[in-house]
């Protein structure tokens, strides 16, 4: 009987250590809306922060984003939209398409995506 009692305390200790380190290693940040212009392309995926003047290489998790884009049917591709998009900002790898940009927007969420650019919100 106090073999049980001493296996169940063991397995309590190991499960209350597990949940506590996987609470403070996984510091994940909140998505953040981003409002600005996003041009798409062959070789561009690039958000312009229309609060900072800021550019950030693009990376869609949402998988929404270039799809809609594409479905503005553009003649051209490089055309600026606005957007409205829910996502996290990172730091761009050394290599690789983004790694000219120093932060990469990882996008979660498309909010708002339309050709009209509002003069009031993003010159």
């Amino acid at each position: 009987m106090r073999i049980g009692y001493i296996k169940y305390f063991a397995f309590l200790v190991v499960l209350i250590a597990a949940c506590s380190c996987n609470r403070n290693s996984s510091k994940t940040k909140e998505s953040t809306v981003y409002k600005g212009l996003y041009s798409f392309g062959p070789e561009i995926k690039s958000f312009k922060d229309c609060d900072s003047g800021r550019e950030f290489w693009v990376a869609d998790s949402s998988a929404q984003l270039e799809l809609q884009y594409s479905q503005l049917n553009f003649e051209k591709p490089y055309e600026p939209v606005y957007v409205e998009v829910e996502g996290i900002k990172s730091k761009s790898g050394k290599e690789g398409m983004g790694s000219e940009y120093d932060s990469t927007l990882v996008v979660k969420k498309v909010i708002k995506i339309t050709k009209e650019i509002p003069q009031d919100i993003c010159n």
